[in-house]
């Protein structure tokens, strides 16, 4: 590994992770720089658990999407188990899936059908919140070595960062545009209905509650149709 040119090429990786537009085209600069930064790297995804339902992010191959099905269904297997990691360990590494794995019996040689060779995972966390795993993987046995490892580790700890700033600022959009919505809903009401500002949400709020509707939902529905009829 020529650690010279990688950190050039993780310092432009993080500008640019930076300068992404969205949550999805962040994650697929993610995934895309594991294929262009780690050694052996045939196949990147983000994998994030939601109890025990499987969201495969920004996969660069079928392999991965593949692999967290597997997983899903099996209910176990590495991404699983640094995804929803704590205190254990954050970082895996699997030299040669043709080898038995105890700890995945079931996974292992089922994955290695699929054709995945060796892998490694990285959990993508901050701080405050645990965000899931980056996974790599290879066709070839033995593909990833102790620098291998490291540079995924230091990218991953990048993504990780711009990762939660992505989703961040996803939500605050969100926010703004449905306070925005709300905003227009409320005009509507008070327009038609000769209704004050407080007037006007409080029939939203009460219309909101009393059937069990997103807030969001009944503003959307007020601005479409021009009423709650």
């Amino acid at each position: 590994m020529d650690w010279a040119w990688f950190a050039q090429q993780l310092a432009a990786m993080a500008r640019d992770l930076l300068a992404q537009q969205s949550v999805d085209s962040t994650l697929a600069r993610i995934t895309g720089a594991a294929m262009e930064l780690v050694e052996g790297c045939d196949a990147a995804g983000i994998l994030v658990l939601h109890g025990t339902k499987v969201q495969t992010l920004a996969p660069t191959d079928g392999l991965v999407v593949d692999s967290d099905r597997l997983q899903e269904r099996l209910g176990e297997g590495p991404c699983f188990d640094v995804a929803r990691a704590k205190d254990g360990e954050r970082v895996f590494r699997i030299r040669d899936f043709s080898q038995e794995q105890p700890q995945w019996p079931a996974y292992a040689p089922a994955a290695h059908r699929l054709g995945v060779g060796s892998m490694m995972g990285f959990l993508l966390y901050t701080e405050d919140e645990e965000l899931g795993a980056l996974n790599v993987y290879s066709r070839r046995p033995g593909a990833f070595t102790d620098a291998s490892e490291l540079a995924g580790w230091l990218l991953a700890s990048h993504a990780a960062v711009a990762f939660a700033s992505a989703r961040t600022h996803a939500q605050m959009e969100r926010a703004v545009a449905t306070r925005h919505l709300i905003g227009e809903a409320m005009g509507i009401l008070m327009g038609s209905h000769r209704l004050t500002e407080e007037q006007a949400f409080d029939v939203l709020r009460r219309y909101s509650q009393e059937n069990n509707v997103k807030l969001n939902e009944v503003a959307r529905r007020v601005c479409e149709q021009g009423s709650l009829g």
